[in-house]
């Protein structure tokens, strides 16, 4: 069951809304939470007993940490133990998979028999929920939080299901007031309802529409240049879309329950620079990796030097935190580490700025490329489409490509451009005309249009999943 479908539409969101609606005040954590619970066990019933194994770990943790005398040295290590016992789950349910198929091809090249392995699935919101945990324990370690002693508000707080899945990364002292005393106002449940409705419409009119561009250009053994673009754009649109759309969909669905949860993304295909990607894309897991490994690991404080090790090293562990199927994401990480070292060394040697536009063009052109080794399935995809990129294939389009271009698509890079491009003028638009009636009547009107065509698209094709679901 995910945002974007039938059963989620009809019948648990409207069911769970009028329950938790109904329940009074001191009632609405624990439907939260059974409510969370029943959609977690939808998706997979052992998922659910992982979830809450997890969540007793990470809440008994807090509390023994709390417990613990400041001085002694057995509070840090506790607290690096019940982080280290995190890491590897995750590292087991992203990893296994990888190192067993390395390891049978390992034998299978000496001349032995394959490893005999059985498929391990990772867990939908595994590496979103180990994180929240990670930064509960620390902030408590920290003081930042008071220890949580109720059972039901902590597990309520990891477990909401309409972010814990694929984020934001929602951290505890930024909702530890609200679930203590919340209220639900029939207008903070419109607002949710319009940007829930909002979410809907990017993921399934832009995202959905693009995803076979991508994933027909990905498939191809060697894409013209041709190819190769219209797959690495169309993944770069989709990909915003699907997440942020995500994003949208889970900040609505707080905002009905009486929680506000941060904004996740702010316009990152309008960065000037990398640092400013990345003030700007994925923001709960920007600001996750700095204040939880970049300032933990030294930050900029000591020297030049161990700060471009810092860099480096936080956007490789990033780049492993997404992977789990192939290399091909700590490579990822890795070359958006060097970017930030280079732009940072840029601006240590005193050189002048680049003018906007250039700036604008050089940022999108490397995180397009980058975005190509993050969808392909293996260095090898990865290195072919980099050859089509650069023209080392054919040019003209393809016959693959050919048949799977429809004018839908054509519709739908045009609303995902306009779409990123809008908020330049949003702001004076609504100085201009945010009194006028029609401007009022089109703000109000346009997100039920998009999620009634939205929920028709929906209801005539199959379920398509969202990205970050495999993260």
């Amino acid at each position: 069951m995910v945002f974007a479908s039938l059963e989620f539409l009809i019948f648990f969101l409207p069911a769970f809304v009028l329950i938790y609606s109904l329940s009074p005040a001191g009632w609405r954590n624990p439907v939260l939470l059974i409510g969370s619970w029943f959609f977690y066990g939808w998706l997979s019933p052992m998922f659910l007993l992982l979830h809450i194994v997890l969540t007793a770990i990470a809440w008994l943790g807090g509390l023994w940490i709390d417990r613990l005398p400041e001085q002694r040295r057995t509070r840090v290590r506790v607290l690096a133990a019940l982080i280290l016992l995190n890491v590897l789950v995750l590292c087991w349910y992203k990893y296994a998979n990888m190192v067993a198929g390395q390891i049978s091809d390992l034998l299978m090249g000496m001349g032995a028999m394959p490893l005999e392995w059985q498929h391990i699935a990772l867990p939908a919101g595994l590496s979103f929920i180990v994180l929240q945990a990670i930064s509960y324990m620390v902030d408590v370690h920290r003081h930042v939080v008071p220890v949580e002693r109720s059972f039901v508000a902590y597990a309520t707080y990891l477990s909401m299901f309409g972010h814990s899945i694929a984020g934001p990364i929602i951290r505890y002292n930024w909702v530890r007031e609200e679930l203590a005393q919340r209220r639900v106002t029939w207008t903070n449940f419109a607002l949710g309802a319009r940007r829930f409705m909002i979410g809907m419409s990017m993921k399934v009119l832009v995202a959905d529409s693009l995803a076979p561009l991508a994933d027909t250009a990905f498939a191809l053994d060697q894409p013209s240049f041709v190819d190769a673009w219209i797959g690495c754009l169309a993944y770069s649109m989709q990909l915003f879309f699907d997440f942020a759309g995500y994003s949208a969909m889970a900040i609505g669905i707080g905002l009905m329950l009486g929680f506000h949860f941060p904004e996740n993304f702010n316009r990152p295909y309008l960065a000037r620079s990398i640092q400013d990607f990345w003030r700007r894309w994925h923001l709960s897991l920007s600001s996750w990796i700095r204040d939880y490994l970049y300032i933990p690991m030294g930050g900029n404080r000591n020297g030049e030097w161990i700060t471009y090790r810092n860099l480096f090293l936080t956007m490789a562990i990033a780049g492993l935190w997404h992977g789990g199927d192939s290399w091909n994401f700590l490579l990822w990480g890795g070359l958006h580490g060097l970017a930030l070292c280079a732009a940072r060394a840029w601006d240590q040697a005193g050189l002048r700025p680049m003018p906007s536009l250039p700036a604008h063009a050089l940022t999108l052109l490397f995180v397009a490329l980058a975005w190509t080794l993050f969808r392909a399935p293996d260095l090898a995809s990865a290195l072919s489409m980099y050859a089509g990129q650069f023209g080392l294939h054919s040019f003209g389009l393809g016959d693959a490509l050919a048949v799977t271009l429809r004018p839908a698509h054509g519709v739908a890079a045009m609303l995902g451009v306009v779409c990123v491009i809008l908020p330049i003028w949003q702001t004076r638009a609504e100085a201009r005309w945010s009194n006028d009636r029609w401007f009022l009547t089109l703000g109000a009107t346009w997100p039920v249009f998009g999620f009634l065509l939205s929920f028709a698209l929906i209801a005539s094709r199959e379920t398509v999943p969202f990205l970050y679901f495999q993260f």
